[in-house]
């Protein structure tokens, strides 16, 4: 008898923690269910973790798109007096985090640049490595969400000459 009282109380302690977790389950509703995450973004807790290259609530938006248009340039080269001249910024069409930078520098030069995420409202950081136009350019740019403008540190090596400069970039 005491074993069938066991058996019993097993199978009631049983049925109330099977009772239990389905009706849990049931009650937590998936976040990500009305969540339509775009361009290869992932959905978790209800929030959209983007894929490399887009952005936004839903990764609707490139990184880039920020970037992309024709920019006033003032630099600043050497400890040299200012100099004031055009930059465009294309999207490089072999990357969605890419883009194609001319004129930086006032060199008459297209370099590419590749964009990265730094966490931040002013999320955007343009980084250059490149040796086209016979020029090694390397430089570091910050978008700034609320100017709306890219502050740029940069070094062009040409031959033996060497210029390391600040440029801000404004719309």
């Amino acid at each position: 008898m005491m074993k069938s009282f066991r058996n019993i109380a097993l199978s009631a302690l049983l049925t109330v923690g099977a009772f239990s977790a389905v009706t849990y389950t049931a009650c937590n509703k998936d976040a990500c269910k009305d969540v339509v995450c775009q361009n290869g973004g992932v959905c978790a807790n209800g929030v959209c973790t983007c894929a490399t290259g887009y952005e936004g609530t839903n990764c609707e938006t490139k990184s880039t798109a920020k970037f992309i248009g024709s920019w006033s340039a003032s630099d600043v080269c050497n400890g040299g007096n200012p100099d004031v001249y055009i930059v465009t910024i294309a999207q490089d069409p072999s990357a969605v985090d890419k883009v194609l930078v001319s004129n930086l520098g006032n060199y008459g030069c297209t370099t590419g640049g590749t964009i990265s995420w730094n966490g931040s409202v002013n999320a955007m950081t343009l980084t250059i490595n490149d040796n086209k136009c016979n020029y090694q350019f390397n430089a570091t740019g910050t978008y700034n969400a609320a100017t709306k403008s890219i502050s740029f540190n940069y070094t062009a090596k040409y031959l033996t000459n060497t210029d390391n400069c600040t440029a801000t970039l404004t719309k």
